[in-house]
């Protein structure tokens, strides 16, 4: 089984990367707007996650949890500082999937309930429980029967959203922006609608930040940007600087009555050095902010091109570009004659998702790539 974003018959093998720059073993050079799915959030290989690996890998390579290690301590440490609200428990983990997969487990032995309410259009991961959680039918048909009691109510819809949640609800699970949905913010009101009716029923938020979140729409938090703070938080993607880690941040009462959970490389020495790095660098070059400013000028130039876009969404540095039909030929041609990666949202959605560190010259840059390859392609 392979896997991967292939641009033509022949992928593009990717051997080096710097910054915002990915290298292939022809040497040709590639503007990354796609992060390999955001991970490459403070670029690639920054030289202070670089360091921080090294240093620590030859000192210790790995230790299971339960004994204390200075790396992961600091890593706890770092995340309790920086989560929004009172969400200072961390548990730790290896993905985004297993971040969810813990932060429903936690939900439903916490509140003793089961009925999880997820949103069309979300995508949670591709482990069982984050899969029954998930709404495309691809991702999930070939492998049901799933785990049961999952509930899904349209995005955006506060009225729907109250009449699903109910005493028998053990959570909400939503993402303060859909991603792979097609790049959807959350509608004014809606967060803080679905803050209301879980604190209403003894149920748990949940938001699912692992695309969101570590500054991505222009602060640390997507959820800060609403002034809501769930219960449960999830984080992944760019936290380990490329390396693997995810981490479910709990609030004491889900923390108190989660069950018994664990992995046996949770929160090792070596991720946990490079995500402590990383968030480092995320505050130290106020990447929240950049993406913020370079973010508003890339939505400025898309929604001001004379090319057919239909519509443009998103905030900070993950946006979503509407074209009529076709967004996976668009990408394979922005790859192949432009040197420019990027991602789909659905059918229909050029999603771009760059590392935090961009400047407006890669932005223009992207821009007139994609209105190139709008005018040569036919819809």
């Amino acid at each position: 089984m392979t896997g991967g974003f292939v641009y033509s018959e022949k992928p593009i093998r990717i051997e080096s990367g710097d910054g915002v720059h990915l290298y292939d073993d022809s040497g040709n050079e590639y503007l990354d707007f796609g992060a390999s799915y955001g991970v490459a959030a403070v670029g690639h290989c920054h030289s202070e996650v670089v360091s921080a690996v090294q240093e620590q890998v030859e000192k210790l390579t790995f230790v299971q949890a339960s004994y204390p290690n200075s790396a992961r301590d600091g890593l706890y440490d770092k995340l309790a500082a920086v989560a929004p609200g009172d969400l200072e428990n961390v548990w730790l983990c290896n993905s985004g999937t297993e971040a969810n997969e813990a932060a429903i487990k936690f939900a439903r032995s916490a509140t003793g309930d089961s009925k999880i309410v997820a949103a069309q259009r979300g995508f949670h991961g591709r482990t069982m429980g984050s899969l029954a959680a998930t709404w495309k039918p691809k991702y999930k048909t070939p492998f049901e029967p799933l785990a049961g009691d999952f509930e899904f109510v349209p995005y955006g819809d506060e009225e729907a959203l109250e009449e699903a949640v109910d005493d028998e609800t053990a959570a909400v699970l939503l993402e303060p922006i859909q991603g792979e949905g097609g790049v959807n913010p959350a509608p004014e009101g809606y967060l803080q609608t679905a803050r209301e009716v879980t604190e209403q029923t003894g149920s748990a938020l949940i938001l699912d930040e692992i695309q969101t979140g570590l500054g991505r729409t222009g602060a640390l938090w997507a959820c800060e940007k609403r002034g809501v703070v769930p219960d449960v938080l999830t984080s992944a993607k760019g936290l380990g600087g490329g390396l693997p880690v995810g981490a479910t941040l709990c609030a004491d009462w889900i923390a108190e009555d989660a069950g018994p959970h664990g992995s046996t490389f949770s929160g090792g020495p070596v991720v946990s050095a490079a995500a402590e790095a990383t968030l480092s660098v995320i505050a130290e070059e106020d990447l929240a902010a950049n993406a913020a400013e370079v973010g508003n000028h890339l939505q400025s130039k898309l929604r001001g091109s004379e090319v057919p876009i239909r519509t443009v969404r998103g905030e900070g540095l993950l946006i979503g570009a509407e074209v009529k039909r076709g967004a996976n030929r668009l990408l394979k041609h922005l790859a192949m004659n432009h040197g420019v990666l990027a991602l789909p949202a659905g059918r229909t959605v050029v999603r771009l998702l760059p590392p935090l560190t961009v400047g407006e010259s890669h932005a223009d840059e992207v821009v007139a790539a994609l209105e190139s390859v709008l005018a040569e392609v036919s819809p």
